[in-house]
């Protein structure tokens, strides 16, 4: 009988920890179509996103990415059939970091957003907009008619535990006011009734909002980050931090979430392929058109950008009464001021 020595018997464990090893796992090459699904509408800031990053994930993958809208319940219903699909790549979502991590507060899932792989490509920050008519000259003057007409003034999202309503009940904390909310399902809706004359006033993102914007058929008062925003064709919307410095950067980043449990193969070779999309120069060209700007985190660095999201977003949601669920639940703390 042969004898293995010290040295070999540490050689062979060392091969076997390689072959079960997560980064030593051979990428996967998928052999059939993939599906992300998107919980809202078409035309809203989570299709037109994954609808770029699919057509240029597909180039390294060699696989097509089919796009299925599913919408319903705050995007919880799509989220729901992802969760429940099998766990072998083939299913993927896609959604903002503030919806995922407001659905157990707002009891619309019961998972959190701990139990996702998420890959992250744009932010788009929340611009407050008036119909083109509106009285209003600047923010400072919005807010002052809020106050004059408590719980009048329309405000449109994209429905209840949206990026825009979540901006909304931020935007209701920091300035004193009340409003009246009208929820639409999706972004691209609230937009559009807002143009319309059904709302006065609409807060959704900067990627739903561009091409209104441009077209002066919106008129935006405040972008809600720290830092100018550039609307090509337009100019720049100053940011809500000249009225309010120490308001929180309010808005959502927009990717891919797979569930927990799929193969560790399926998880290098998605993001490697978002790595490329995310470089893209189509996806740049997209983020000059949508006035949104460009990230690129994937995994453990996503999740910290969902810990920040959900401390923020969660919180507000319940301190307004709009969530019944404490945020301390689900293990999630408060920010800190």
């Amino acid at each position: 009988m042969r004898r293995v020595t010290a040295t070999g018997f540490v050689m062979l464990t060392l091969f076997a920890v390689m072959l079960v090893s997560p980064a030593a796992a051979a990428d996967w090459k998928p052999t059939k179509p993939i599906t992300a699904i998107v919980p809202w509408p078409a035309g809203g800031a989570t299709d037109l996103t994954v609808r770029i990053l699919a057509s240029e994930m597909e180039k390294i993958l060699g696989q097509r990415i089919s796009v299925l809208n599913t919408p319903g319940a705050t995007g919880a219903i799509g989220m729901k059939n992802a969760y429940d699909a099998p766990r072998d790549g083939y299913t993927w979502s896609a959604n903002s970091d503030t919806s995922l991590v407001n659905y157990p507060v707002l009891e619309l899932m019961k998972t959190t957003h701990r139990e996702w792989f998420q890959w992250y490509a744009l932010f788009t920050p929340c611009i407050v907009s008036t119909t083109a008519d509106y009285p209003a000259k600047d923010l400072a003057d919005l807010v002052k008619m809020m106050k004059e007409k408590p719980g009048q003034v329309p405000v449109a999202s994209a429905g209840v535990g949206s990026s825009g309503h979540t901006a909304l009940e931020v935007f209701k904390s920091v300035t004193g006011v009340t409003v009246r909310h009208v929820p639409y399902a999706g972004g691209n809706p609230a937009v559009v009734a807002t143009v319309a004359g059904e709302s006065n006033v609409v807060m959704q993102l900067s990627m739903e909002q561009a091409d209104m914007i441009r077209a002066k058929k919106l008129k935006p008062l405040a972008n809600l980050s720290n830092r100018p925003l550039n609307v090509s064709g337009y100019g720049e919307i100053p940011p809500i931090t000249k009225w309010y410095p120490n308001f929180p950067l309010t808005g959502s980043h927009f990717g891919i979430m797979i569930p927990k449990g799929v193969p560790a193969e399926v998880v290098s070779a998605v993001s490697k392929a978002f790595d490329v999309a995310a470089k893209s120069e189509a996806l740049k060209t997209f983020a000059e058109q949508k006035a949104v700007f460009l990230v690129n985190v994937k995994e453990d660095e996503a999740m910290k950008v969902a810990e920040e999201t959900a401390s923020i977003t969660t919180w507000t949601l319940f301190d307004n009464g709009v969530a019944k669920i404490s945020p301390a639940q689900f293990n999630i703390s408060r920010p800190k001021r």
